[in-house]
């Protein structure tokens, strides 16, 4: 299986962590989740991936879409999902997924249990 990292090329950490694939010989296949949304069947394996038992673990719970949509107090598993497919924003990033296990870059070390 390839690398693949979910990257927003703005953000820091995300830039920080493909430089960190980089320097350890990986060349990861870069999804730019921001121009290719995941669909709600991603977001599910990602949630199975990284182990997380609510999509609220992958979510930016201090985006301003976040607030404005009123997630807090969502309780579907459902339609914190489509949150995030209609606002990728909410995505936590960077996503790195390697031999059937993924971690976020935050901090971008993180990613090296992984490869």
């Amino acid at each position: 299986m390839t690398v693949k990292i979910f990257h927003n090329p703005r953000c820091s950490k995300s830039r920080e962590t493909l430089a960190l694939l980089e320097e350890n010989a990986v060349s990861p296949e870069i999804v730019e989740y921001l121009k290719d949304v995941p669909s709600a069947h991603d977001i599910k394996q990602l949630l199975s991936l990284l182990n997380f038992d609510s999509a609220r673990q992958l979510m930016r719970t201090k985006e301003t879409i976040y607030k404005e949509l009123n997630l807090k107090d969502e309780t579907s598993e459902d339609a914190l999902i489509d949150a995030m497919v209609a606002n990728p924003k909410l995505i936590e990033r960077p996503i790195v997924i390697n031999n059937g296990k993924a971690a976020i870059g935050r901090p971008p070390e993180s990613v090296l249990a992984i490869i």
